[in-house]
């Protein structure tokens, strides 16, 4: 299990962190956390006394402490008590700290708009929108990802209604989808653009995500018909979801001489993209 060790700043003050790439998950130093946030000079009694509390409340969180050689202070690697972001989030909220206070607020706030997107979904696109041109994402690639979300989700339905298990049933067909389409994995694909955590789809170039949007697309029509039952079956019709937009992949790159699949990452898109702009003379 390969992972990655490195050091994030917060307040001017060092939060050590480790990424699972077999997992794709970041997980921080839990001590670092309370030091920051509370301003403890004994961080680890303080956490000692926490994991007691969490424990006897029965907190779920507890059971998912995951423990991480890190560099100590001394320079030397020792086993420290680390959190992924989802359950570090959590443990902050039992932290009665000012600092903790700006954390506890935007959870309420992602909260109340997960609850209001519920009631009205074309909320979540309004906000998804808003999100990627802060980002710098031109407003034909937004068009296009938000496009992908809604193929998306027809699939999702579709598997459902053929009885595939929500998490790695789903993520064992996605798979099969990409490497037919692609011909590389999604952690292939992953490694290729230079990625870890982030979502592969927000790194793709337009003609990326209208291919994968194709095979998305088309493994829904074939499930249509066939209705598959059972996961091997529902494997063997997102080849053929995929194989269909691989066709169409092969046939761009007969006529355009180029491969389709990139291994520039949005970073590096949008930087190219700002160089190519304009001049613009403001005097």
């Amino acid at each position: 299990m390969k992972k990655i060790h490195s050091i994030v700043l917060f307040s001017q003050k060092q939060v050590r962190r480790s990424y699972d790439e077999e997992r794709g998950v970041w997980y921080f130093s839990i001590i670092d956390v309370i030091e920051v946030l509370t301003d403890t000079t004994i961080p680890r009694r303080y956490w000692s006394d926490l994991k007691n509390k969490l424990k006897n409340e029965g907190s779920e969180v507890y059971e998912k402490i995951v423990q991480s050689r890190m560099t100590a202070p001394d320079g030397k690697q020792r086993k420290t008590d680390c959190f992924s972001t989802e359950d570090l989030l959590r443990v902050i909220q039992s932290i009665p700290s000012p600092k903790a206070e700006p954390f506890k607020l935007w959870l309420a706030k992602v909260g109340y708009e997960r609850i209001e997107e519920t009631e009205n979904p074309e909320l979540a696109f309004d906000r998804a929108m808003k999100t990627y041109l802060k980002k710098g994402y031109s407003k034909e690639w937004i068009n296009q990802r938000l496009k992908s979300v809604e193929i998306r989700k027809e699939l999702i339905d579709e598997w459902q209604e053929r009885g595939i298990k929500e998490g790695l049933e789903y993520a064992i067909l996605t798979n099969e989808i990409t490497k037919a389409w692609a011909d590389k994995s999604i952690k292939e694909y992953k490694r290729f653009k230079r990625l870890k955590k982030e979502n592969l789809r927000d790194n793709m170039t337009n003609l990326e995500l209208v291919l994968n949007m194709l095979a998305e697309a088309s493994t829904t029509e074939i499930s249509q018909k066939k209705k598959p039952e059972g996961l091997e079956n529902n494997k063997d019709v997102a080849r053929k979801g995929g194989i269909a937009a691989k066709k169409a992949r092969l046939e761009i790159e007969k006529q355009t001489g180029e491969s389709v699949i990139t291994s520039k990452n949005a970073k590096m898109l949008m930087a190219k993209e700002k160089k190519s702009l304009p001049y613009k003379d403001n005097k």
